[in-house]
């Protein structure tokens, strides 16, 4: 008489296909979740250098309006000129609350840096307040009235053309690029070009 076993279930090699199979499978969704993971940082670090480049343009396009303003019409008065040119700086003098205030931009490196005096409150630097990281550029350019002095934009010029012109608008570009991972050396820089028109600057 014979004794039947129950032949049913796996053998070691079974076993072991499905385990290589699971492994493959497992380091695939791995793999895809690494490559999600940096593809999202680096999407939000390019991102934040976008939202930085806008905010570092704001303020200073909000300082280059206010040149030459007197806000109470006193004897106080910005210097003429108020705005000191440069290709990758610029100084600008108005009043606020009857005191004039010089406000300068200008490169530190790859920082862009503000300095106030009067300063609002005491800067983080001997040098101003950095205000953006990793410029890439920094140009300046003048809009003049040259030779008519009409207060009517004619042309536009680099910094050491601009001579007794009146400055009417002036044209900034600047850009900077992200940083904090190896990725994003691959990443062009995020930029602004934009133009603004002198409202208070009158000879």
């Amino acid at each position: 008489m014979k004794i039947k076993f129950n032949e049913k279930g796996v053998t070691l090699i079974e076993l072991m296909v499905a385990l290589v199979i699971c492994g493959i499978i497992v380091a695939a969704v791995y793999r895809l979740f690494v490559a999600q993971t940096r593809s999202y940082t680096v999407q939000d670090q390019v991102a934040e250098s976008q939202q930085n480049v806008r905010n570092s343009m704001e303020l200073l396009l909000r300082d280059i309006r206010m040149a030459g303003f007197d806000d109470d019409m006193t004897p106080i008065q910005p210097p003429s000129p108020p705005i000191i040119p440069g290709a990758n700086s610029i100084t600008v003098y108005y009043e606020y609350n009857g005191v004039i205030r010089q406000v300068a931009y200008a490169l530190n490196g790859n920082r862009l840096m503000r300095n106030q005096i009067p300063p609002d409150s005491p800067p983080a630097e001997p040098g101003g307040d950095p205000i953006l990281e990793n410029i890439n550029t920094f140009t300046l350019t003048y809009g003049t009235d040259s030779p008519l002095n009409d207060r009517r934009l004619h042309s536009w010029v680099q910094a050491g053309a601009v001579g007794t012109a009146n400055i009417v608008a002036i044209s900034v570009l600047l850009s900077a690029k992200p940083s904090g991972d190896p990725d994003l050396d691959k990443v062009s820089p995020r930029s602004l070009n934009t133009r603004v028109a002198i409202r208070n600057q009158i000879k």
